[in-house]
């Protein structure tokens, strides 16, 4: 079980205390399958979350399609305190941007966590794409136009000054930490608007945003609604159970992304599982799977700050070791897929990406070493796929995942917190799964 060492503020919830009967999964606990591994072809330059490294810490990804040009088509990634970077296809370093500095020494700073982008928003000079970036340090989304053109680097700053806190009243209440923490955007076929989900670190809170493009050139957003999962649950012999935290914390969202053509959203509650539910935060969540360590009862000791598990009642799923983070999709709505990572064994898991809503187990695999300076990934916090061409390095799409856990022998130093993210052909992963 992992540990997220912060208090929680108490918030509105629709759902959150609740305890439900879930839909029924599999009862039996299992160990973690075989799976198939698939080698890495780049990874970017290691990030080191020290002063020295500029508290560069690698978290999401999100692949922006240059359609004019495929083959020159960007990464952008988080890199929490250190900002946000930008990609090549090579993995090489496009461009680097900073987080926000803290307006006093007492704030806390800026600090990225996941990102998402829109293609095609509609602003008053036309159409543009973005990137969305969930601002933790300042409970804030962040907006940056992608211009490949632009001299400088591609991506440029035109979040609107006066946006507000997404959850925090003040900022006393933003240096609680308490903030934006998983994002995922998304469009509204029927309106044409555009939205972000962002979830709360520490709570089971959501909130949808409206982008809402300005005359002056910037974008901000407004809340639309708010929606908490639950953080209770009733166990198939009658108990309830709450994921073991820090006291006064309660199981957070963080990987979560939203299927464009029927606007469902995707949303991996850390130590619970993967929930599906309508973008909108209108109608009840599903949750679609489990983690193993579901129904696991725990302990925390605030000497080691880590839960001591008790014994395995066998309620969990088969299929992912907490913490489930890092959803993406890829394929068509009907015969496509979506993609969890499992922190707790460096897996990934395919589900099936039915129209009818269907979720069914497709398979999994693991990204592994090639050689002694490309190895794999392991404990993946991001991951994002694109299934278009995109030149001829990658001509059947591209997956880029994370490395929590950078040991390259070129990446890798003693006693320095080193992450990264790794490039995989997108073929070679539908091979290696079977699908």
């Amino acid at each position: 079980m992992r540990i997220h060492r912060s208090t929680r503020l108490a918030a509105g919830a629709a759902l959150g205390t609740a305890l439900l009967t879930l839909v029924p999964l599999s009862s039996a606990h299992a160990r973690p399958l075989p799976l198939p591994g698939v080698g890495a072809t780049a990874e970017t330059a290691p990030l080191h979350d020290d002063e020295a490294g500029g508290n560069a810490n690698a978290d999401d990804p999100a692949i922006w399609r240059d359609d004019a040009h495929p083959g020159r088509s960007l990464v952008v990634a988080t890199a929490k305190e250190g900002g946000l970077r930008v990609y090549g296809l090579d993995a090489s370093l496009v461009q680097s941007l900073p987080a926000p500095a803290p307006a006093t020494e007492d704030d806390a700073p800026g600090r990225f966590n996941n990102v998402d982008l829109v293609t095609g928003l509609r602003t008053p000079s036309g159409r543009a794409d973005v990137a969305v970036v969930s601002d933790r340090g300042n409970d804030r989304l962040r907006i940056y136009r992608i211009d490949p053109s632009r001299p400088g680097g591609p991506l440029r700053d035109v979040t609107d000054p006066a946006a507000a806190p997404v959850f925090s009243e003040d900022q006393a209440e933003i240096n609680e930490q308490r903030t934006a923490y998983g994002l995922a955007t998304w469009r509204d076929r029927a309106t044409g608007r555009s939205y972000a989900l962002v979830s709360r670190r520490n709570t089971t809170d959501l909130a949808l945003l409206e982008l809402r493009p300005t005359a002056a050139g910037t974008v901000g957003y407004r809340l639309v609604r708010t929606l908490s999962l639950p953080s209770s649950f009733r166990l198939p012999d009658g108990t309830s159970w709450t994921p073991c935290g820090e006291p006064g914390e309660l199981p957070q969202v963080e990987g979560m992304v939203v299927d464009p053509a029927d606007g469902t959203l995707y949303a991996g509650q850390e130590d619970v599982g993967i929930w599906r539910l309508p973008a909108t935060l209108k109608g009840r969540p599903v949750l679609m799977d489990k983690v193993r360590e579901y129904g696991v009862p725990g302990t925390y000791d605030p000497g080691t700050e880590e839960c001591v598990p008790g014994t395995d009642p066998g309620f969990g799923g088969r299929r992912l070791a907490a913490d489930v983070e890092g959803l993406t999709l890829f394929g068509r709505p009907g015969s496509g897929h979506l993609m969890a990572s499992g922190q707790g064994d460096d897996s990934f898991a395919l589900y099936g990406r039915g129209a009818s809503g269907g979720n069914a187990y497709e398979g999994g695999f693991r990204v592994t070493a090639v050689s002694a300076d490309l190895d794999g990934s392991e404990e993946c916090d991001g991951a994002a796929a694109l299934d278009e061409p995109l030149g001829a390095r990658y001509p059947h799409g591209l997956l880029v995942v994370q490395d929590g856990h950078e040991t390259s022998a070129s990446g890798s130093e003693e006693g320095r917190e080193t992450t990264g993210f790794k490039f995989v052909d997108l073929r070679a992963v539908t091979r290696a799964a079977g699908v």
